[in-house]
């Protein structure tokens, strides 16, 4: 009897310490949240004074060393990478846009559209060209009463999150409003979002309140003939450009989100849903004003209260949920204003080092007589003429070789059978070399014959701000999970953009096979719990 009772009362002791080790049930719902040129360096200035979303989502599991580790750090390329679990060289997703001399329509391909049908300007938004699964595709494979659905402000956001089995994608559509791939007609919180977005746009936009800690980078810089760094939104009415490039964009976005999140019921079905949202605002603001002026910080806080907005419809819900947040590129600020702060390096590239003005340069030394030379952009790829063969094809392109490799604002030029040779890099990516994060992003059948970087803090626009380039303001972004109950912590170390999808795929006990894909499970639970253990 003694026996008896010491074995229940030893088992009853045990008991809530094996609970507690095993693992949870799998989320009814996984969301990704992505805010375009969301840097780690933006994550990191504004981190004491969110308030909202970001605030609780730095309360989980943070990796502030986030990498989207590839060269072409552009939106599509690094929307691609989250829900994938690849880099470019295996989406197939190497740009935002590409040069095929072959195809159906030769010439400049958009990485989002079928060039089949329509024009590179006028084109029909497609997902033709990633090449692999998404983490909703591979869940409705495996269970048809998983739902996928995918809302952005752009269409290479939502489709490239979203992938090729949806049941509803919704993405801004300039002059249309929120529009889809699919044709089925826009159900309720589609219309209200879009009357809600239309109503914002004809009314001017009247000034933004300046939060105390923006005040003391508001300060005017002047970019040509235009002054910026200390604006606060106001724009006159029916500019949906400036609508777009303002933090009423992203409102506009989760608006819809957390329609569609009620309508559709998300989590309350058999199966475990994925909900994408792609947030554009704060590209649009970097490109337009920078990222180190009043614009972009009034930006980030609105982003904050977009992002709680959006955790708040969930948690409406009750549904066991799991999100992570991250971004598809960083961004540098306008180099007038890097000058001003102590960065003398800074600059706007030299005009004559774009692709089509060197050729144009070498057709004149070389004496050719043909058409275009060299097609593409600096901080990526660069594409030679298919009319030049044998002898002409050499010496085009050693004349450029030669020509950037001289430039003092050139870091480096590499060749397509230069990075063709090497593996696919492993190691922590900031380790990487300028070849190792281009083989990351190379594709045989769509990459160039050459490979341009500019040196750091050079600018390749010749107005505005921008990214792009294969150095870490480009490519380092924050990485940041949250569930209800998940022991928080924080981890500095490197970690890349393609560990996110297979951490959710351990989570919801989708198993995947040694080098299916490019990323690896993050454990994000900071207790006893294993997140990454077989379930």
């Amino acid at each position: 009897m003694i026996r008896r009772t010491l074995l229940a009362a030893a088992l009853a002791l045990s008991a809530p310490s094996i609970a507690q080790n095993a693992p949870r049930p799998a989320p009814k719902l996984v969301v990704m949240i992505a805010a375009d040129q969301f840097s780690t360096d933006l994550f990191e200035q504004y981190r004491p004074y969110y308030r909202a979303g970001l605030k609780r989502l730095s309360q989980g599991a943070v990796y502030p060393n986030g990498y989207q580790s590839h060269a072409a750090t552009e939106t599509c390329p690094g929307h691609a990478t989250l829900m994938t679990g690849d880099r470019p060289a295996r989406t197939g997703i190497i740009a935002n846009n590409w040069v095929s001399f072959k195809g159906p329509r030769p010439g400049e391909i958009y990485c989002a559209e079928d060039e089949a049908r329509g024009t590179f300007k006028d084109y029909v938004p497609s997902d033709v060209h990633l090449r692999v699964p998404t983490l909703g595709e591979r869940l409705k494979m495996r269970d048809p009463n998983t739902r996928t659905v995918a809302i952005a402000g752009k269409d290479r956001a939502a489709i490239m999150m979203g992938g090729h089995r949806m049941d509803a994608i919704w993405f801004w559509r300039d002059g249309k409003g929120f529009v889809s791939t699919q044709k089925a007609a826009a159900p309720a919180a589609v219309v209200a979002a879009n009357e809600a977005a239309r109503a914002a746009i004809t009314a001017p936009g009247a000034a933004r309140p300046l939060p105390d800690f923006c005040a003391p980078i508001s300060r005017p810089v002047k970019v040509g003939e235009t002054s910026m760094g200390d604006g606060r939104f106001e724009r006159p009415a029916d500019k949906e450009a400036l609508w777009k490039a303002s933090p009423d964009f992203d409102t506009a976005v989760a608006d819809l989100a957390v329609r569609m999140i009620a309508d559709l019921k998300l989590g309350r079905g058999r199966g475990t849903d994925v909900l994408t949202v792609g947030l554009s605002a704060t590209d649009y603001i970097g490109h337009r004003f920078g990222t180190e002026g009043s614009e972009m910080c009034i930006q980030v806080a609105a982003l904050d209260a977009a992002v709680g907005t959006l955790l708040d419809a969930l948690d409406a819900t009750g549904v066991d949920y799991v999100v992570a947040f991250s971004s598809d590129h960083g961004g540098n600020d306008l180099p007038e204003r890097e000058r001003e702060r102590g960065v003398p390096a800074a600059a706007r590239v030299d005009p004559e080092l774009a692709p089509e003005a060197l050729g144009k340069r070498i057709a004149g030394e070389l004496g050719w007589t043909g058409g275009q030379l060299l097609y593409g952009s600096l901080n990526g790829d660069v594409w030679l003429s298919p009319d030049l063969t044998g002898e002409w094809r050499t010496r085009v392109r050693d004349a450029a070789m030669a020509a950037w490799r001289a430039a003092p604002q050139v870091a480096a030029v590499l060749t397509a059978e230069e990075v063709r040779a090497l593996p696919s890099p492993g190691g922590t990516p900031d380790t990487w070399t300028l070849a190792d994060r281009q083989r990351a992003a190379y594709d045989a059948e769509r990459s160039g014959d050459l490979f341009v970087f500019l040196k750091p803090a050079i600018t390749p626009t010749q107005g505005g701000a921008t990214h792009g380039s294969p150095w870490d303001y480009d490519r380092r972004v924050p990485i940041l999970f949250w569930r209800k109950d998940l022991t928080r912590f924080e981890q500095p170390l490197p970690v890349e953009t393609v560990d996110i999808m297979p951490s959710f795929a351990a989570l919801v006990g989708l198993p995947l096979k040694p080098g299916e894909v490019d990323g690896r499970c993050l454990d994000i639970d900071g207790g006893a719990e294993d997140t990454c253990a077989p379930r």
